[in-house]
This record gives C-alpha cells, sequence and structure tokens, in this order.
C-alpha cells in the first residue's frame, strides 16, 4: 500500500476505534489515536502476514507491549480480515474474545499482553527463536513511553542487543502523557534516547505520526547489522481529534454522543481531502 493510502486508511482506522469505544463505553482513546499510525504502517506495509495463513512459520511476528491501546489493533486485524469485522461490534461485551487487551484466542495475535513491561521480552525471545532456528522472520514490539519506567523492558533491552538481535524492532509510542500526567512529571525518563544506545540498541527518531517517516524507519531495519533496532516515534496523545490532542484525560475517556459526532466530522472531513487528491489504492 502505498503512502497516501496509508494516511487514508490510518484515518478510517481512527473513526472505527472511537465507534467501538463509544458503543462499549469503556476503551482507552488518546494512546489508541496516538498508535494508529504506527500500526498502520506495519500491517498495511511492513509486515510479512498472512490473514488467511496467520499461524504461519514464516510470518513475522507483533506484540502490543502497550496492550490497554488494543482498539487500533482489533480494527486493523478486522480490516484485514483475520476476522469478520462484524465482531467489532462485541467489543468489551460479555462472553467477547474482543476484551480490553490483545488476546491470543484472536487470529493474528500472539501473546496476551496488558502487564506492563513484559512484551519486549518476549519478542527478545521470539527474535531469538527465529535465529536459532535459521528462519528469517523478525519481531516487532510497540511500547509506550510511560512503559519505560518498568525495570523489566531494559533487562530485555539488554538481552536483545547481547544476542545481536536484528531482526527484533522495538518501537516507542512516544506520546509524553499517561494516565496520571506527563511521563516526566511521574518518571522521567530523559535522555531516552540516549539510554537506548547505550543498552546497545540502534535508535531511529521518527515523527510517529508521519506515515512515510515510519514506513522509511521501519523498512530499512536492520540498518546495522548485529543490532537490534529501537524506532522512537514521537506522537500526540488523542491524534486526529483536535479536542483530544494532549489532553491527559482523554487516556480513559469515553466520547459523548457529541464528542463522537464531532470526532467523525473531522476524521470524515481529512478523509475527503485524501480522496480529492486522486483515488486511493487499496492492498
Amino acid at each position: 500500500m502505498e503512502i497516501k493510502a496509508l494516511q487514508a486508511k490510518a484515518v478510517e482506522i481512527r473513526m472505527e476505534l472511537l465507534r467501538m469505544i463509544h458503543r462499549a463505553k469503556t476503551g482507552h482513546t488518546g494512546g489508541s489515536l496516538s498508535n494508529t499510525d504506527i500500526l498502520t504502517a506495519l500491517y498495511y506495509r511492513v509486515m510479512n502476514i498472512d490473514p488467511q495463513n496467520p499461524k504461519s512459520e514464516d510470518r513475522d511476528r507483533f506484540v502490543l507491549s502497550k496492550g490497554h491501546s488494543v482498539e487500533s489493533l482489533w480494527a486493523i486485524l478486522a480490516d484485514r480480515g483475520f476476522f469478520p469485522k462484524e465482531e467489532l461490534a462485541t467489543f468489551s461485551q460479555f462472553g467477547t474474545k474482543l476484551i480490553g487487551h490483545p488476546n491470543n484466542k484472536v487470529p493474528g495475535v500472539e501473546m496476551n499482553t496488558g502487564a506492563l513491561g513484559h512484551g519486549l521480552a518476549v519478542a527478545v525471545g521470539i527474535a531469538l527463536a527465529s535465529k536459532r532456528d535459521g528462519k528469517g522472520y523478525r519481531a516487532f514490539c510497540l511500547m509506550g513511553d510511560g512503559e519505560q519506567a518498568e525495570g523489566s523492558v531494559w533487562e530485555a533491552a539488554m538481552a536483545g542487543a547481547h544476542y545481536k538481535l536484528d531482526n527484533l524492532v522495538g518501537i516507542i509510542d512516544r506520546n509524553r502523557l499517561q494516565i496520571s500526567g506527563t511521563t516526566e512529571d511521574v518518571m522521567g525518563l530523559e535522555p531516552l534516547e540516549d539510554k537506548w544506545a547505550a543498552f546497545g540498541w540502534h535508535v531511529v527518531s521518527v515523527d510517529g505520526n508521519d506515515i512515510a517517516q515510519l514506513v522509511e524507519a521501519l523498512e530499512a531495519a536492520p540498518a546495522v547489522a548485529g543490532k537490534p533496532t529501537l524506532i522512537m516515534a514521537s506522537t500526540v496523545k488523542g491524534k486526529g481529534v483536535s479536542f483530544a490532542e494532549h489532553v491527559p484525560h482523554w487516556h480513559h475517556h469515553v466520547p459523548s454522543d457529541e464528542e463522537l459526532e464531532k470526532a467523525l466530522a473531522e476524521l470524515s472531513a481529512k478523509l475527503a481531502a485524501y480522496q480529492q487528491e486522486g483515488p486511493v489504492s487499496q492492498l
């Protein structure tokens, strides 16, 4: 999928996840909006995946370590055909498989996540298994920036570099906000790029809401042989909805009827603008 089509698709995914959260009356809105461009680049352009054969041994593996921001992932997996789109209406309802965190009963999900700090360690293990088994698949792990306060993240970072896992890509959704305030007020992280570099990773900093930059960085990995790649993706929490952007309250805020209508109108206008530029090709 080309860049313009990816940009349009990200708008569609944002609209879908807002409808899901509004319907369910629960969800992590701000972080799902901030990570949508990252997931769109991965699932529609970068990763080797097959919705018709989700357990292919050669597939790339993705771990959503910031598992609470799952709404964008559910919308994308449904859109890619891993399960019927109609199931999105069951999000966070009694008896559903589409719960508020990744659930490996759903095709396309590698592991259950939600307890922050665990995802990267699993991704290290996946990448190490690929190397030792002589396979070519890669492991991608999306982390939150608030999650960087977990010590287990840094144990995994050390292991990834020690085993020279250049088939491992870590991505940080650096939106600088968490449920209780800014990351720097809650637990200072800077200089975050320097810390990852000191742990032996090749660090690339991008605008995490610019799909062209994301695609360039992801497709270039590994830029350095023998080193895992860390993509520091600076994002805007609540991206795409003007009145939700940079607002901590939207971490776990459910849009009202009026807010949903206003947000969908904004996003519809953006989608129309892409379409007016010319045909938006699909997969």
